[in-house]
């Protein structure tokens, strides 16, 4: 008779907390399922016991559907090209709060606390109205351009508290080796702190972006970009839709957040490997 062999007691451990893991996501799944098709009841304009949910005008939302989601490509390039600049300010401030040189660490402190003071509507009316006032060349350029200038300054300022911490975060140790080899301050920076800070801040970064994606309907205020939430505000206002028009545009964004969430938890498993 050949002898039962017996898992080690370690590989049943993990086993059991993989199932537990696996109960636990399915438990939440079907809580999401039934949340979500209450939500749909309550706009189903069904009578229930006597309660009668709210009835959509599903004529309105079928034929200005494509009219509305027409935005989604506006929206996401908003939002990628004012991470890109939030991305390039935040590092450059990042530096100067870091920097021994006074002008430098004024100019990145004085920067981050206008920004900060100041609510990001009015960063947004000020450069699409009040700047050509000041620069009337400025007038000539699309109004795609200060959305973007106004929510990357915005979230630049923000985003300059990760990268200092995050370059704050290489060892002291490493700089000196680094030093010891023959570097300048400059290749220090380049090749050993900014891609250690990078690996601590990309993370945070995709929460950053996730908030700008939606922060991005604000532009719509102006009415010079026609992105989603313009696009649903103007048909639901000329055909006195607006409570059809805002739920599209709202399952439009949440959807893009799943999206870009599950993205974002990819790349933070992926990045957190070299921790374990």
């Amino acid at each position: 008779m050949t002898a039962v062999t017996q898992k080690p007691q370690a590989e049943l451990l993990y086993e059991a907390q993989l199932r537990k893991e696996r109960i636990f996501r399915t438990h939440v799944g079907v809580t999401w399922l039934v949340l979500l098709m209450t939500i749909v009841f309550f706009f189903s304009g069904q009578n229930f016991l006597g309660i009668k949910t709210i009835s959509l005008d599903n004529i309105f939302i079928t034929e200005n559907l494509a009219f509305i989601a027409g935005g989604l490509g506006e929206t996401i390039r908003i939002s990628i090209l004012s991470i890109l600049l939030a991305m390039i300010l935040a590092l450059l401030a990042a530096l100067g709060r870091l920097s021994t040189f006074p002008p430098f660490y004024a100019l990145s402190t004085f920067y981050v606390s206008l920004i900060r003071g100041t609510p990001l509507y009015l960063q947004i009316f000020f450069f699409f109205l009040a700047l050509p006032q000041i620069f009337p060349a400025w007038a000539t350029v699309p109004g795609l351009w200060a959305g973007v200038l106004a929510l990357g300054m915005n979230y630049g300022a923000y985003m300059s508290e990760t990268f200092r911490a995050g370059i704050a975060s290489v060892s002291k140790g490493q700089r000196e080796a680094a030093l010891a080899l023959g570097m300048t301050p400059g290749q220090t920076m380049l090749r050993i702190v900014i891609p250690q800070a990078l690996r601590f801040a990309i993370p945070p970064m995709g929460n950053d972006f996730i908030a700008m994606t939606k922060d991005s309907a604000l532009v719509s205020a102006t009415g010079f970009v026609h992105e989603l939430m313009w696009r649903a505000t103007k048909v639901g206002r000329a055909q006195f839709n607006n409570l059809e028009a805002l739920i599209v545009a709202a399952v439009f964004y949440w959807g893009l957040t799943l999206i870009l969430t599950y993205f974002q938890n990819r790349l933070e498993a992926r990045m957190s490997r070299g921790d374990r």
